[in-house]
């Protein structure tokens, strides 16, 4: 839950974008995304274990083959570095609309951080910062719990306006379930299977996979229906959750942007660590010049804009994850027959 949970998630960019601008119809998008959540965490949880995975690329090359699985695991890193550039779109825009300050102050401090983040020992750091998760899911809870009391806003006219959104990151509401769902199994695809591997439980992974799965549906419901019940108040904002918790009380409003900055720069540690651990082993002058590369490239990219980044990369890499929901399906298909 915590790779899946990144600044995109945490802003509610991602969440107003794939579900809340479909209206009511986007909560059965929600649902869409979970029971898919559900599935895919189990089922690339128990390959994992299967198969002692030590790296995603055994789990890869297990469901597509070698030839195949090597063009999408090729694939899956240059977008996880298109949302590494997403990442960075969104410090900048953190800093635009909270302290006034120009995109180039937070994208450029974001970038630092990460560049010398990966100068270091990596694991250690975000380790430490994944412990801001706990924080940020209280933080939702009591947001949705606030947006809710507070909404004066009739069903109609929210629906009336949903309506006239055009920033939507999908056609129709069951795709955008299903983009959601397949993008964010693709994020985090990697870690799952390293993870799923480094276990013998297949009973542990597998209640694993499912209940994070689940969790990660109920957080998303959790949050679309926050953002719905104000979608007349938070028109126009790119961090839309910190907006809603500024309402509630200043301070509250601080804290939820310490932990979005935290939220953020854990995904952007990992995406650009992920990206460069590609083409070099990690900890190595190589791997740390390829880093620091990549993040100010990526740094120049980020310009494109946090809202635009979040409605075109994230849904060409569902689309590239719609890959692998299919081939998972199919080798849980083709054992299961077997079995």
């Amino acid at each position: 839950m915590s790779v899946i949970i990144g600044g995109g998630f945490a802003s509610g960019q991602e969440v107003l974008q794939f579900f809340t601008h479909f209206g009511l119809w986007g909560v059965a998008g929600t649902l869409v995304a979970g029971l898919l959540f559900a599935f895919l965490g189990m089922q690339v949880a128990r390959i994992g274990t299967q198969l002692r995975a030590h790296s995603h690329k055994v789990v890869l090359n297990a469901i597509f083959g070698e030839r195949l699985g090597s063009i999408i695991d090729l694939a899956l890193i240059f977008f996880l570095f298109g949302v590494g550039v997403a990442m960075l779109a969104g410090t900048g825009s953190l800093f635009r609309e909270h302290f006034g300050l120009p995109l180039i102050v937070g994208g450029l401090f974001m970038t630092v951080l990460v560049s010398l983040t990966l100068c270091l020992n990596v694991q250690r750091i975000v380790d430490l910062i994944s412990a801001v998760t706990p924080l940020l899911l209280c933080l939702v809870i009591v947001l949705v719990i606030y947006a809710l009391f507070r909404s004066d806003a009739s069903i109609e006219s929210l629906n009336t306006l949903a309506a006239a959104q055009h920033d939507r990151a999908a056609p129709n509401w069951f795709l955008g379930g299903v983009l959601y769902a397949s993008f964010n199994i693709a994020v985090g695809f990697p870690l799952l299977a390293v993870l799923s591997g480094a276990s013998s439980n297949l009973r542990n992974t597998t209640y694993g996979g499912v209940l994070g799965g689940l969790g990660l549906g109920v957080l998303i419901l959790l949050l679309n229906v926050g953002l719905f019940a104000n979608l007349d108040q938070i028109q126009g904002a790119e961090m839309p959750t910190v907006l809603l918790a500024k309402h509630l009380s200043p301070w509250l409003g601080w804290l939820m942007m310490i932990s979005l900055c935290c939220m953020i720069y854990s995904t952007a540690v990992g995406m650009f660590f992920a990206f460069s651990a590609r083409f070099a082993d990690p900890e190595t002058p190589k791997f740390r010049i390829i880093g620091t590369v990549s993040a100010f490239v990526g740094l120049g990219l980020s310009f494109a804009g946090f809202t635009t980044l979040v409605g075109t990369v994230y849904p060409l890499l569902g689309y590239l994850g719609i890959a692998l929901i299919l081939g998972v399906a199919w080798y849980w298909w083709k054992n299961r027959q077997a079995a």
